[in-house]
């Protein structure tokens, strides 16, 4: 998903994945250069353990050494002390895209996309998904959810909103819970 959502990833690529627990998600970009950042000590020994590459540090004031070509947030945002400063210091740091969740029931659609087009992002794209997370599925039922996210439908769930203005900033995925 972070590959191809938004602008492609190449190998290579720079990821910065915030709020990241363990760093689990490293294990699924193996051709990019992985960076994650959590604010738990426990978490960051975990994923060090595993041999991934991880700082411990708060999300909010949190800044690589370089730019990144994507940061990534998964059940992170309720994290931020304020959201549109933390889009605008991400926006700062990455070059291609920020791709990341919120649950649409918790934070307002309209004033996410609000703040990240305050924070300068130049392409934002909403959509939904309805593979829960935190629980496993039955293979055919998993596979029935994300054809559905993937069909154009879908889509009407949550808004896509294109600026006029050409995108010279990193683009905004948004990944919404339906």
């Amino acid at each position: 998903m972070i590959l191809t959502l938004g602008p492609s990833l190449t190998s290579g690529d720079a990821v910065l994945d915030l709020a990241c627990g363990d760093g689990g998600l490293a294990d699924f970009l193996p051709e990019q250069r992985y960076l994650g950042v959590d604010g738990n000590a426990g978490m960051v020994a975990a994923g060090r353990s595993h041999g991934r590459e991880l700082v411990e540090a708060d999300m909010n004031d949190f800044r690589p050494l370089k730019p990144v070509d994507a940061t990534t947030m998964f059940r992170g945002l309720y994290y931020a002390r304020d959201r549109r400063e933390l889009f605008a210091h991400i926006a700062g740091y990455t070059t291609k895209k920020l791709v990341f969740d919120f649950n649409p029931r918790e934070f307002r659609v309209d004033d996410v996309l609000t703040d990240l087009r305050a924070a300068g992002f130049g392409e934002i794209e909403t959509r939904p998904f309805f593979v829960p997370q935190t629980r496993a599925l039955p293979r055919p039922v998993l596979a029935a959810l994300r054809r559905v996210e993937r069909t154009p439908g879908a889509g009407l769930l949550l808004r896509r909103a294109s600026p006029s203005s050409a995108p010279r900033h990193p683009r905004a995925t948004c990944r919404g819970r339906a």
